[in-house]
């Protein structure tokens, strides 16, 4: 876990996040941080970093406690772009109660931190569920950049067999939506999510599922995504789809 800019006694951080090397050098575990970008007027602090990139590669840290015992741990996330330098790290807060209890359908809050050990993107799902007999307490996710600053809102569209949602600004209007297949599961292929415009005619993005090999997909419930979205795609909206993602 040190790897990975934890350790053991809490510093205000979730697990005792302690702030990642500031400079793109190589870490213990032959890690690279993207380069700080520099400050932009009018952009969320820590969100420089989104406007130099077209795509990130979320890879989920592999729990060894939690394979063997078969006990949820807090999820914790690399985030990198096309040339495998980590952008950020996202650590999921929930107590160990209500991730055992509610399994996948937990509230949770997921704290992203940058490389300055800033947290700079927060996102925080109440309770809800995603059943479609239940349209009336469909998935919801906030997301705020920085931390106590709403940006965005993702929320889960009523279908009988589809997953649909759509992107949310801060004054909630509708601004993206996003449509996934029919069957979310698939072996030995990717699973794909379509980002597209609000009248649904033109593709803006995607969020994609990646296939992680027979013996990790049967075995642990860690998953790897990829997103990719415009380079000049407004930086609030990026951070929304990354919302987004960990919501799917």
């Amino acid at each position: 876990a040190g790897n990975y800019g934890f350790q053991a006694q809490p510093m205000g951080f979730p697990g005792g996040f302690v702030p990642p090397p500031v400079l793109s050098q190589p870490t213990m575990d032959g890690t690279i941080w993207m380069p700080i970008p520099p400050s932009i007027p009018n952009c969320p602090p820590g969100l420089e970093y989104l406007t130099q990139i077209d795509q990130i590669l979320i890879h989920q840290q592999l729990e060894v406690l939690e394979i063997v015992t078969g006990f949820e741990e807090n999820n914790k996330y690399e985030l990198k772009n096309a040339l495998g330098q980590r952008v950020y790290f996202a650590a999921e807060d929930t107590d160990c109660m209500t991730r055992n209890c509610c399994g996948p359908s937990r509230p949770f809050t997921m704290r992203i931190i940058d490389n300055l050990g800033r947290e700079v993107i927060r996102l925080h799902r109440p309770l809800r569920c995603s059943d479609c007999c239940c349209p009336c307490c469909l998935q919801e996710l906030e997301v705020q950049a920085p931390p106590g600053t709403t940006v965005g809102y993702v929320v889960q569209n009523w279908h009988i067999c589809l997953p649909k949602f759509t992107i949310q600004d801060e004054k909630r209007k509708d601004i993206l939506k996003i449509n996934g297949p029919c069957v979310v599961c698939r072996c030995c292929e990717d699973v794909h999510f379509e980002v597209m415009s609000l009248d649904e005619t033109c593709p803006v993005g995607r969020i994609s599922k990646q296939w992680t090999g027979i013996v990790r997909e049967m075995f642990t419930d860690t998953d790897n995504f990829g997103i990719s979205f415009p380079m000049d795609l407004d930086v609030k909206m990026k951070a929304v789809m990354l919302g987004a993602c960990f919501l799917i």
